[in-house]
């Protein structure tokens, strides 16, 4: 897909463009979800301009709202090679009605990046776009289908990313292991059973954590049984009218 159009449908989504190389790793990425969606199910969505909206647009904006990018003096875009990085994990903020956006948080040691988690990847969404945006986070997809599993093996491959794990596992067989690591970012999108999954997702939180869940209004209500977390304002996904970003911090 031609990189100026997928520059042209992301940009109600992010802040400033994305950079020429991140730009050919999303074509890249289009192109191979594209062949495997032929063989095997990993997305409903087969329009590509669609798929560069809901897929990568959806997880880009949460990318933006986790991890906010400053641009060195010396080029013109962000830099994907010098990236600062700010977490919100580190934030204890609470909740508060009135909080008109997520707060920047506190820049990680540069030697220490945040870990980052995501749940039932699938097609890899938005593990791999958040990848794409901070380049630098160690990042672990859970997948317990094989073939889905396969599919990000490839993607991570073809995309030259690096220091990727996937695991091909439920994730209630590995929130049972004590030995498990825990992440700094917990990220939970589009699943099944939402209400079973969501306490399972904040037993893999390191402490002062953020779960970071892109879901529909509906599901809202079930965030309220996670009492050891302090949610921030949901924020309204765009072109969406039922999708929202929802970050919590453990305490």
């Amino acid at each position: 897909m031609d990189t100026a159009r997928i520059a042209a449908l992301l940009k109600p989504f992010l802040e400033q463009p994305l950079l020429p190389s991140q730009l050919d790793q999303i074509s890249t990425y289009i192109d191979l979800l594209l062949r495997w969606n032929a063989r095997i199910n990993l997305t409903a969505i087969r329009n590509e301009e669609e798929i560069v909206t809901r897929h990568f647009g959806e997880s880009f904006f949460l990318a933006r709202h986790l991890f906010s990018s400053i641009s060195p003096p010396c080029h013109p875009e962000r830099s994907q090679d010098m990236r600062e990085t700010h977490v919100l994990a580190q934030s204890k903020d609470p909740y508060t009605s009135s909080l008109p956006a997520l707060p920047k948080g506190i820049p990680p040691a540069p030697s220490n990046p945040p870990r980052a988690l995501d749940i039932g990847s699938g097609a890899g969404f938005p593990a791999l776009p958040l990848k794409i945006w901070a380049p630098h986070i160690p990042l672990t997809m859970i997948e317990s289908n094989h073939k889905k599993a396969a599919f990000l093996h490839e993607a991570v491959r073809s995309l030259a990313l690096t220091n990727i794990n996937v695991i091909t596992d439920r994730a209630e067989n590995l929130a049972a292991r004590p030995d498990f690591p825990r992440a700094e970012v917990v990220t939970l999108r589009a699943v099944e059973h939402f209400e079973v999954i969501l306490p399972l997702a904040a037993t893999f939180l390191a402490p002062s954590a953020s779960l970071a869940l892109l879901i529909s209004t509906p599901q809202l209500p079930h965030l309220t049984t996670l009492t050891s977390m302090n949610w921030h304002q949901p924020i309204s996904v765009p072109q969406s009218h039922t999708r929202v970003l929802s970050i919590g911090v453990l305490q």
